[in-house]
C-alpha cells in the first residue's frame, strides 16, 4: 500500500552499525605510524557463510581516496559488499572507496559491509593496511557505533505463544497439524520512519499497544521493514539503523509472539533508482515502493533477516511488498519473468533481484520459515503465479495477494478465476486488504470470500492516519476503530468470540 504524504527530513550519513545479537569481539588495529584504526566484526552467521563489517578511522592526514586490505585466514571468500568496492584475490581482500565516501579527514570514520562464504569459518583477520600503511594491533576507535538499546529486563506478558508454522499441502499448519489462518492487521512504520530520520516505529509498539491488537481477536501482525535501515547503510541515522533497528524489530517480533500472534516480517521499501511509469519517487534510496527488489542490497537484507529468525519458525517471511514490473513493460511474459528471475528487466534501470534470488538468499542460511511471495500489479495480480512460482527446496512457499476497492482484481469474479486456482495449490494470504472510503463494504465482501475459501487476510493498517488516505483501522492506539476499522474488528471478534 502506498502511504500518506510524509515530510522527508534531511538524512545524515551514518556508519554500518553492528548487529546486537551476533557481534563477536572486534579486531582493532592501529599502526606504529598511527595510519588508521580498524574495527572488524561478524554481524550475522549461517551454515555456509556470514555477514561482516569493517569500520575505518583515519588517524593520519586527510585522504581523498582510500584502499583497505586484509587477509582472510580461514578460507573465506567475499561474495557481495556495500559502501565500498570489494574484491578478493587468493586470501587477500580489498575494499576501496566509493565516489561518495572517498574523502576521509583526520579522525573521520567510514564503514563498509560484506557477505562471505565460509563453510562455518569466521576466523578474523590479524592485520590490515590502509593505502599500504600497516595498521597493527592496538586501541579501538574513539567514536564507536551507538550502543543498541538494552533489552527489557522483564519479559512481556505471555498472553499466548505463537506456534511454529509450516506448509502442508495448500494450508498453513501448526506443529500438531491444525490449520492456522492468519487473520489480523498490518503495523506500518518500520518502513518509513527510520529513512525519514524520525524514529523506528510510527506510534507505540509496547505491550499495551499489542494487547489492543490482540483484543480485536487478531492472530497475526505484518511488520513492514526497510532494507537500508536494517543494513545500517549511509543516509540512515545510526540511532535508527543497523543494530538499533535490528534490536527494535527483534523486540517487536518477540512481543507479537508473546501475545499469541504470528509475526510476518516483510521487505517494504528498497534501494534502486526508478522514475518510470507509476514511480513513487525518483530517489535511489529506500524512500518509496520500487517496482522490484534490487540485487545490490535485497538479497543481503534477506540473508541477514533469515539468519536472525531462522530458529523461530513462528515468524513468516514476506519477500517483497508490492511488485509492479508490469508497469515498466507492456509485455506480461517479460514482467512475470522479471518477477521470478530478476536481472536486467525491461524499463527498470537497476539490476533486479527476482523472487527466486530472494528465496535462495533465505534458504542459503538454513532457514525453513514459511515464505510469502506477492504477484504483479502491486500484488493484486496472481494470474500467472503458479506458472512462474519460484522453486523452494524447503517446500514452504505461500502466495501473497493485496486487495483494495480501487484495484483491478477486486470482486468475486476475479477472485474465483485467479485466486482460487492458486489457493488450490499453495497457502494464499491476503497480506493487505482495505478501502479508501472510510467504510467497510468492500472489506466485508472480501473477508466473506476469503472465509468461504478458508484463506488468510490482514487489514491495512494499524496506524492513526486519516482512514481515507491511509486507510487507517484505528483513531487511537488503544484500539478505538475508525468507521472503516469497525468492519474488521467486529468480523474478527465474531469469528473468535
Amino acid at each position: 500500500m502506498r502511504h500518506p504524504p510524509r515530510s522527508v527530513l534531511s538524512v545524515i550519513a551514518g556508519a554500518v552499525a553492528l548487529f546486537a545479537s551476533a557481534i563477536v569481539p572486534v579486531v582493532s588495529a592501529q599502526g606504529a605510524t598511527t595510519a588508521c584504526t580498524v574495527e572488524y566484526a561478524v554481524t550475522g552467521q549461517w551454515a555456509d557463510g556470514f555477514q561482516g563489517s569493517v569500520r575505518i578511522t583515519n588517524d593520519s592526514s586527510p585522504l581523498t581516496g582510500w584502499t583497505l586490505r586484509f587477509d582472510f585466514p580461514g578460507g573465506q571468500r567475499v561474495t557481495q559488499g556495500w559502501n565500498g568496492r570489494w574484491s578478493q584475490s587468493g586470501t587477500t581482500v580489498t575494499v576501496a572507496d566509493e565516489s561518495w565516501n572517498g574523502t576521509l579527514g583526520t579522525g573521520a570514520s567510514v564503514s563498509a559491509g560484506f557477505l562471505a562464504s565460509g563453510s562455518g569459518s569466521t576466523a578474523q583477520p590479524a592485520a590490515f593496511t590502509l593505502d599500504g600503511a600497516s595498521c597493527d594491533a592496538g586501541a579501538g576507535p574513539t567514536d564507536p557505533p551507538p550502543t543498541p538499546p538494552t533489552p527489557p529486563t522483564t519479559p512481556p506478558p505471555a498472553d499466548g505463544t505463537a506456534p511454529a508454522l509450516h506448509v502442508s499441502g495448500n494450508a498453513l499448519v501448526d506443529p500438531s497439524g491444525r490449520p492456522r489462518r492468519l487473520l489480523g492487521v498490518n503495523r506500518s512504520g518500520g518502513e518509513f520512519m527510520c529513512v525519514q530520520g524520525r524514529g523506528i516505529w510510527d506510534g507505540p509498539v509496547d505491550d499495551a499497544a499489542l494487547r489492543a491488537i490482540a483484543d480485536w481477536k487478531a492472530n497475526a501482525v505484518r511488520i513492514p521493514l526497510n532494507e537500508e535501515c536494517w543494513l545500517g547503510l549511509p543516509g540512515v541515522r545510526p540511532e535508527y539503523g543497523g543494530a538499533a533497528y535490528v534490536a527494535a524489530v527483534r523486540d517487536l517480533v518477540s512481543r507479537v509472539e508473546a501475545h499469541g500472534m504470528t509475526p510476518v516480517v516483510e521487505l517494504h521499501w528498497s534501494y534502486g533508482r526508478y522514475a518510470g511509469n507509476s514511480a513513487g519517487c525518483s530517489d535511489v534510496h529506500a524512500t518509496c515502493q520500487k517496482p522490484m527488489p534490487d540485487m545490490q542490497y535485497s538479497p543481503s537484507f534477506w540473508k541477514s533477516v533469515a539468519s536472525t529468525f531462522k530458529d523461530d519458525r513462528a515468524a513468516v517471511f514476506d519477500l517483497f511488498n508490492e511488485p509492479y514490473p508490469d508497469r515498466a513493460t507492456a509485455d506480461a511474459a517479460d514482467a512475470w519473468t522479471c518477477w521470478r528471475d530478476g536481472g536486467t528487466c525491461p524499463g527498470i534501470p537497476y539490476e533486479v533481484a527476482g523472487m527466486q534470488d530472494l528465496v535462495d538468499a533465505v534458504r542459503g542460511t538454513g532457514a525453513k520459515n514459511v515464505i510469502m511471495a506477492g504477484g504483479l500489479a502491486y500484488a493484486n495480480d496472481l494470474s500467472r503465479w503458479t506458472a512462474y512460482r519460484p522453486a523452494d527446496p524447503a517446500g514452504q512457499l505461500a502466495a501473497a495477494y493485496h486487495g483494495y476497492n480501487f484495484n483491478a482484481c477486486a470482486d468475486e469474479s476475479c477472485w474465483n478465476s485467479t485466486l482460487a486456482p492458486v489457493a488450490a495449490q499453495v497457502p494464499l494470504v491476503a497480506g493487505e486488504i482495505g478501502e479508501n472510503t472510510c467504510s467497510h463494504a468492500y472489506t466485508d465482501r472480501a473477508m466473506k470470500w476469503f472465509d468461504d475459501h478458508g484463506l488468510s487476510y490482514l487489514g491495512w493498517t494499524w496506524n492513526t492516519w486519516d482512514c481515507s488516505s491511509g486507510p487507517s483501522l484505528i483513531s487511537a492506539y488503544d484500539g478505538t476503530p475508525t468507521a472503516y476499522g469497525v468492519g474488521l474488528r467486529d468480523h474478527l471478534r465474531a469469528l473468535n468470540p
